[in-house]
């Protein structure tokens, strides 16, 4: 099993900015301290808009990473809002 990347965007409306941003510092912490978690950058690279890079060890990393976040106060303040991501194996 290879390194499992995931690249893409988080758009938030503007009322929604300042709720994204408190959330994330706490997000990316927790995100970089999982087992397997190789790196995790999440930039505003546009007012409301995040670009998302994450690099996990395999496929199970990933997927506990996945698991943990939909039971998270970042899923809670995120989830409704769109993503365009894409995974791969390297």
């Amino acid at each position: 099993m290879g390194v499992i990347r995931l690249t893409g965007t988080l758009t938030c409306a503007p009322e929604e900015v300042s709720a994204v941003r408190a959330a994330l510092p706490e997000h990316i912490r927790l995100s970089r301290a999982e087992p397997g978690c190789i790196a995790f950058d999440v930039t505003e690279t546009a007012p409301g808009v995040f670009t998302i890079a994450e690099r996990f060890a395999d496929r199970a990393a990933f997927d506990a990473h996945q698991t943990r976040t939909r039971a998270s106060a970042w899923w809670q303040a995120t989830g409704h809002m769109p993503r365009e991501f894409t995974t791969a194996e390297e």
